[in-house]
């Protein structure tokens, strides 16, 4: 009997064979267990009592906590407001995704964008106030990591010039910046953010426990940014900026109408790669006291009725998580075979320090 032909590289050789049966059992012993907790022996509605008493999941205490796992400490009767801020900042999001979208334009719905949204989340104009320590749950962590990656992707292509530039002050100033920055981890900065600014600035000039946050977050992210677009600037082939010198370009202008645009689209998985590796990190503003949705979903199972739940918690907040990053890959293989792949490597154009 002929095997069709989608079923020979599982089965064509007894070889073949073997480790498919075997990867089938072993699949199939680890898939089973989580079926029946997940699936099977889960509760769906009920109270915690009737959750102890079954064997599976209690995804009913997903539903009843899921308020405060979307908006952490954020006033309840003000929580209508973070909805709408956390939809406006999807919206934008989404906007920007779509390459038709891609004027000038569309800056301008960045800008009114942050207005509106610090509006509705901090109050004012109408609005109760809510200080920012209240703000919390999946709008914190979308609005760091949006402004944030908003703000840290031009000043990392404007680092990467710096660096591959001709200018000896901006080039080691460049390199300092981000090699402090990259060689330190995360959480110090931080907690540096957080404990050590305060103690350097006085009372009324220092920064809130939020601007901090988003201030290192956004630097953190432009040096990481940078060192991928240099790497795309010195695999550009000489030529390129030779032709535009010849065509009488300056600098900016071949910078601008020529090598960036192929520098953006080479470093395609190298700009994902940076925004899922950020939009995860959000999580380490737990650090210094902020309240992101990791952190709520924590603290939402140390309520006393729904103690012995916290795995039901986990497992959403990792499929919420894996959800939004594996919509950023997707997007980023749309946007690459859209696009025609990426550039070929060249090349070195310069040195560095």
């Amino acid at each position: 009997m002929t095997l069709p032909l989608f079923l020979r590289p599982y089965f064509g050789t007894a070889g073949r064979t073997l480790l498919t049966v075997c990867s089938l059992l072993i699949l199939y012993s680890l898939a089973a267990p989580v079926w029946r907790w997940a699936i099977a022996d889960a509760v769906w509605t009920g109270d915690a009592q009737a959750c102890r008493a079954a064997a599976g999941a209690c995804w009913s205490y997903v539903g009843v906590k899921l308020d405060f796992f979307l908006f952490g400490f954020f006033p309840p009767a003000q929580q209508w407001r973070a909805g709408i801020a956390m939809a406006i900042l999807v919206l934008v999001i989404a906007a920007s995704l779509l390459p038709r979208f891609w004027r000038a334009p569309l800056l301008a719905v960045w800008a009114a964008s942050v207005a509106v949204v610090l509006w509705l989340m901090g109050g004012g104009a109408g609005l109760a106030p809510v200080a920012s320590d209240s703000w919390g749950g999946l709008p914190l962590t979308l609005l760091l990591a949006a402004y944030g990656l908003a703000l840290g992707y031009p000043l990392g292509i404007l680092l990467a010039l710096a660096r591959t530039g001709s200018i000896p002050l901006l080039r080691y100033v460049a390199v300092v910046f981000i090699e402090g920055l990259r060689g330190v981890p995360f959480v110090a900065i931080l907690f540096m953010a957080s404990v050590t600014l305060p103690l350097l600035l006085p009372e009324a000039a220092t920064p809130g426990k939020l601007l901090r946050a988003y201030i290192a977050y956004s630097f953190v992210a432009a040096a990481y940014f940078a060192e991928g677009f240099r790497g795309a600037l010195l695999a550009m082939p000489r030529g390129q900026t030779e032709a535009a010198n010849a065509l009488g370009m300056g600098y900016w202008q071949t910078m601008r109408d020529v090598i960036l645009p192929q520098c953006v689209r080479s470093s395609l998985p190298m700009q994902v790669n940076t925004v899922v590796s950020f939009f995860k990190d959000t999580s380490l503003v737990v650090i210094i006291g902020l309240t992101d949705f990791l952190r709520a979903v924590s603290a939402g199972s140390r309520d006393a009725e729904w103690l012995g739940f916290d795995v039901e918690g986990y497992a959403f907040a990792a499929a919420t998580y894996f959800c939004i990053c594996f919509a950023m890959s997707r997007y980023s293989a749309w946007l690459e075979g859209r696009r025609g792949g990426t550039v070929a490597a060249a090349p070195a154009a310069g040195q560095t320090p």
